[in-house]
């Protein structure tokens, strides 16, 4: 059984998608282990992104995940990791499938809606940047 991290961005949250969100994930055999809804600090966000610290949207991405509250998840299902990244589509949503979340809720390459982690090693990083393991069930 894999886990892994996924965000609502803060685009989706405003656009009051949550619910349909979560159920895209729970349709699709991924449940909920643990689950917030928090709004980060620049800090939190710097530091999370911190992989992309060298790229020239990474004050781009930092100021758009502090502009509003994020709602942050433990999925957990069978291929976690690629069933998440497969149900979000292509980070472009111009280029994501028909049917995928930010095919369906995201805006544009910067506002797409959610994250998901791209391994199962950095789901582990991710999940412990966000979550204790007292609040994983």
């Amino acid at each position: 059984m894999e886990q892994t991290l996924s965000i609502i961005k803060p685009d989706a949250v405003k656009k009051g998608v949550i619910g349909k969100i979560i159920d895209r994930f729970e349709s699709n055999n991924l449940r909920i282990a643990a689950i917030k809804k928090l709004q980060l600090t620049r800090c939190e966000a710097e530091t999370f992104y911190a992989i992309h610290k060298e790229r020239p949207f990474f004050k781009d991405l930092v100021d758009f995940m502090v502009s509003g509250p994020v709602v942050v998840m433990v999925l957990e299902g069978k291929n976690a990791v690629a069933k998440n990244r497969e149900l979000m589509g292509a980070t472009n949503p111009k280029e994501a499938a028909k049917g995928t979340i930010r095919a369906d809720f995201a805006d544009s390459i910067d506002a797409n809606a959610v994250h998901g982690s791209d391994s199962l090693e950095n789901a582990k990083n991710e999940i412990a940047f966000f979550f204790g393991a007292r609040e994983i069930c």
